[in-house]
């Protein structure tokens, strides 16, 4: 943000007291500061002014766009907008007058021919009546007038549309349009059977919005991926969008200088008032000059094509984040051509647009030799395509391409070498062997795999306990809402060499354990060097219990399997190790599990929970231990409190920690009071360690 600009917390508001509607008020605030007030009667047009300027001083504002009560200024902001560019006729003969290019009479003409069935506005099935496919309110006067008229009758469509085809640009076909809301890609530009003028058949990227598969009457005009996905709408009520430049400027005020005065010191002149403006002069001053400009955003302000290359070459100097989210663009050429004349350009997010990639190595481009991040989400780009843009991006290290149906892989040799990031998610690939031809990237530290459909993961070159050459550098590995249904891609996961952060939560395998504590702690006893799990930290105390609890936990099995305390007699079955492939480490680091431990659990009863501790206080050779039975669901807390009655000392200076009696010399700190003795599995015999 430019220095001198507000944050986007402090972004201005519009209100209004409740005056009468002769004397309305108009106030331009922040959340600690009033920069206008307008008190005396609003001029027309001067609310919309008042907007505008907002925007140029605050580009914030711009993405809020605060609503200005018709009570306030008389009319709303709507109301600001020529009549000849509006998209929806107004009421009575008002609505003739609203349409553009037309002679009071020959609009009238044409609104007698409209049909009397209203329908969307903006979007139509085109028929022989109903040529706009769209009806304004109308009085009964005119309704009934309306009515003694034969359907299509009066002069031609193409007259009342003078110019229409002409506004068509030529390579409409394949441009992507807005209307309203609404996003869409042109798949016909021509006429339509039994109708006349001009139409526009556009594919939606939202479904919901269309009408048919691109067919009329029998006559399949083009082809759409939905069955509703596609209709028919007039070429005036299409957005073809602006150049890059235009949507700056307009964005952040630059283009509103005809209705903005400058005054002496302090003040605006908004027409014939003068208001003062807090702040205004850095403000504005900074946001007038482009080439100062660092990080810039035009998301959703109908960029579809670069405009002047060596203008923007002038006046975007040190721009180096760009936002071009949710636009018009239809090509990846439009991209270069804007990215190749900002030379320290490092973050471009161009997500959301639907553009066609080029298909040969021959479109390489030199204009992201600084890109460091690159998101294109929902861009519909493949993986091949990937590859290929991916020669003109040689230091990238994040690249997003989440939702664009990727399904299968290739090997990227010679490309995104430097990639430290990497977001697949919402693309259901084939198969988790997909994930093999991108395991050799050398400086990949994150994959992003959420909801893409895989059921397994496999690293076949490692075998039990081994470390795989796959994923080098893998650090954090993102895989929840998957369909991985087996504990065995979790084991494979501890062949990962740096893996340290796994997010892995609403898969089926989470469905095997009712309790979610005993789940976290196989998943943390399973995977040796993990760190962070589901974006929770892994204590060491943490680990060291959970690691316990399963050498305990499976020691039957591991009997069963062949395994013994004798290490020339331990030789556990094939079957055992891939299912456990950790257990021996695990043993070789707290010992292997006694015959004790092993015993069958026990009936749940306070006497079978109860565990035998001795309390020793080792800085204090005088006081003599003590042995006492505490039940092992006994928090930490309480056992302060306990300690504190026996030996007069607040349980606020205690500090404890216990000794197994099965790993001599090893002391554990009971660090968390919240926590159960038998989170730290302690067992009967185990000795208790006090110090204050």
């Amino acid at each position: 943000m430019l220095r001198g600009a507000l944050p986007l917390s402090e972004s201005p508001t519009f209100s209004s007291a409740a005056a009468p509607r002769e004397r309305p008020s108009l106030e331009l605030r922040t959340r600690n500061h009033l920069l206008l007030r307008v008190g005396s009667p609003v001029p027309q047009g001067f609310a919309h002014r008042a907007l505008l300027y907002s925007r140029a001083a605050l580009p914030q504002a711009s993405l809020l766009r605060p609503h200005i009560p018709p009570q306030v200024c008389g009319y709303s902001e709507r109301a600001a907008i020529p009549r000849d560019r509006r998209d929806t006729p107004a009421r009575g003969r008002g609505a003739a007058a609203s349409l553009p290019g037309t002679a009071p009479r020959a609009r009238l003409a044409l609104l007698e021919r409209l049909p009397l069935t209203p329908r969307h506005s903006g979007s139509c099935s085109p028929g022989p009546a109903s040529p706009r496919g769209w009806l304004p309110s109308t009085n009964c006067t005119t309704q009934k007038a309306l009515r003694r008229r034969r359907p299509g009758s009066g002069s031609s469509t193409d007259s009342s549309y003078p110019g229409m085809a002409a506004g068509v640009p030529p390579d409409a076909l394949g441009r992507r349009v807005s209307c309203g809301t609404d996003y869409g890609t042109v798949r016909y530009v021509g006429s339509v059977s039994r109708t006349a003028g001009i139409w526009l058949g556009v594919e939606w990227d939202d479904p919901q919005r269309g009408k048919h598969d691109g067919s009329y009457e029998g006559t399949q005009y083009f082809k759409c991926r939905h069955p509703k996905g596609g209709s028919f709408i007039r070429p005036n009520k299409a957005n073809f969008g602006v150049d890059f430049l235009t949507a700056v400027k307009d964005r952040y005020g630059l283009n509103d200088k005809q209705d903005v005065q400058y005054g002496t010191e302090n003040t605006v002149v908004f027409g014939t008032k003068t208001v003062e403006f807090v702040g205004m002069d850095s403000v504005a001053e900074q946001q007038r000059q482009l080439n100062k400009l660092v990080d810039i955003s035009v998301r959703e302000c109908a960029v579809s094509h670069a405009g002047r290359e060596e203008e923007i070459s002038r006046t975007c100097a040190n721009m180096r984040h760009i936002n071009l989210s949710k636009n018009l663009i239809s090509s990846w050429e439009t991209v270069v051509a804007i990215a190749s004349r900002v030379q320290n350009l490092e973050t471009l997010n161009v997500s959301e647009n639907k553009m066609r990639f080029p298909s040969t190595s021959t479109f390489i481009s030199s204009g992201f030799s600084n890109l460091k991040i690159l998101a294109l989400n929902q861009t519909g780009i493949t993986w091949t395509e990937v590859l290929l843009c991916a020669q003109g991006w040689p230091v990238l290290e994040e690249l997003y391409l989440s939702s664009n149906n990727i399904t299968v892989l290739e090997r990227p040799d010679t490309v995104l070498q430097t990639l430290k990031l990497l977001d697949l998610s919402d693309n259901q690939l084939l198969d988790g062997n997909q994930l093999h031809l991108i395991a050799q990237l050398p400086r990949l530290e994150q994959l992003i795999l959420r909801n893409t459909g895989i059921s397994s993961i496999h690293f076949p070159d490692a075998g039990f306990g081994c470390k795989t050459k796959m994923f080098p550098s893998l650090k954090r590995l993102a895989i929840n809402d998957n369909k991985i249904s087996q504990w065995s891609s979790i084991n494979e996961l501890d062949k990962l060499p740096s893996l340290r952060a796994l997010q892995c939560n609403n898969n089926p395998f989470t469905d095997t354990e009712k309790n979610p504590e005993t789940l976290i702690q196989l998943i943390i006893a399973k995977i040796s060097q993990l760190e962070v799990l589901n974006n929770c930290e892994i204590l060491p105390a943490e680990r060291r219990g959970a690691e316990l609890d399963y050498r305990k936990i499976f020691g039957k099995d591991w009997l069963e399997a062949g395994g013994h305390w004798n290490p020339e007699k331990n030789k556990p079955s094939e079957e055992f190790l891939a299912a456990h492939p950790r257990y021996p480490a695990l043993c070789l680091k707290y010992g292997a599990p006694e015959e004790g431990e092993l015993k069958g659990q026990q009936p749940l009863t306070l006497k079978n929970q109860l565990l035998t501790l001795t309390i020793k206080c080792p800085e204090k050779p005088e006081q003599k231990p003590v042995e006492k039975k505490l039940p092992e669901s006994m928090t930490i807390q309480k056992v302060k409190g306990l300690l504190y009655r026996l030996l007069k000392i607040p349980g606020s200076e205690l500090k404890l920690s216990y000794e197994s009696s099965k790993l001599e010399g090893k002391e554990v700190e009971l660090d968390n009071d919240l926590k159960p003795l038998q989170f730290y599995s302690i067992e009967s015999g185990d000795c208790v360690l006090v110090r204050w």
